[in-house]
């Protein structure tokens, strides 16, 4: 699956449209991770459940 074809998401902490962002997109194998400044760099896969574990311990911070 090209990084293209997916759907890639941006906090709405992120104060709406600036390119200081971190973006994420979900596919079936894992959750990608990449900066919004440079799209074009291959994204950081990160396992679902590692995902989830650190979204969850971010969202009590």
């Amino acid at each position: 699956m090209s990084t293209t074809e997916l759907t890639w998401f941006k906090s709405s902490y992120s104060g709406g449209g600036g390119d200081n962002c971190v973006e994420v997109a979900v596919c079936p194998e894992a959750v990608l991770v990449r900066d919004s400044k440079d799209v074009g760099l291959q994204p950081l896969a990160v396992s679902r459940e590692p995902w989830s574990a650190f979204t969850a311990h971010a969202h009590l911070s």
